[in-house]
């Protein structure tokens, strides 16, 4: 009786878990599940655009993949220019202070001294010859680009809270995809041989492909 008692105490102890933990809970499964789902866009972008950059000149490839494998020299064994991301983000903040949202994500999704160093190029090419001055130009893009993925994602990784690494796959996936997207337009408008519209097919049906194939080895 006493046994029966206890029991029937420690059960009345237990509490069921709140609507907002439940609600917490649902969204990390959700934002898990599409994190997974956006991979193969992730896979599609990649090889898209690494097909549309071998269309150009090897300099114009070269000098944008040493400008990528030069930060990575940098990160790795000589600085982490953590400021330089952050300065980077406090200038994106400042400048969509004016809208809320927009304040929280610009920082990470938008590659800003890569977008700089793309607009000074396409505003210095309308007055002067700047075909000795471009693998600077694409230097730079590699090795700001790679700075902002980088600590876009350590940033993201980071996160205590994160259950399954929901957010950081999530978040990532989408700032990966908009971010190469962004490139490929900054591309195309510089080089006549990179083409956005291949780019964009290209990755589409990629997705696609992949999508139908696992649909059908789990489902038929």
């Amino acid at each position: 009786m006493e046994k029966k008692e206890s029991q029937d105490k420690l059960f009345s102890q237990i509490k069921p878990p709140s609507k907002n933990k439940l609600m917490g809970f649902f969204l990390i499964l959700l934002k898990f599940t599409v994190g997974i789902c956006l991979l193969p866009i992730v896979y599609g972008v990649s090889l898209c655009f690494a097909r549309e950059l071998i269309k150009l000149e090897p300099a114009v490839i070269h000098s944008f993949i040493w400008g990528i494998a030069g930060f990575l020299v940098v990160y790795l064994f000589i600085w982490e220019p953590a400021v330089l991301y952050k300065k980077g983000q406090r200038i994106l903040e400042v400048s969509f202070r004016f809208f809320a949202p927009l304040v929280k994500l610009a920082p990470f999704v938008l590659p800003i001294y890569t977008i700089l160093i793309f607009l000074i190029y396409f505003i210095l090419v309308s007055f002067m010859d700047l075909r000795n001055l471009l693998a600077v130009f694409l230097f730079g893009a590699g090795f700001s680009l790679a700075l902002h993925l980088v600590f876009s994602a350590r940033t993201l990784r980071s996160r205590q809270d994160d259950f399954l690494k929901a957010n950081y796959i999530f978040g990532f996936s989408w700032i990966y995809i908009l971010d190469v997207f962004l490139l490929a337009l900054f591309f195309n408008l510089a080089f006549e041989n990179f083409s956005i519209l291949y780019f964009l097919n290209g990755s589409c049906q990629l997705a696609k492909n992949i999508y139908q194939a696992l649909f059908s080895q789990m489902f038929l």
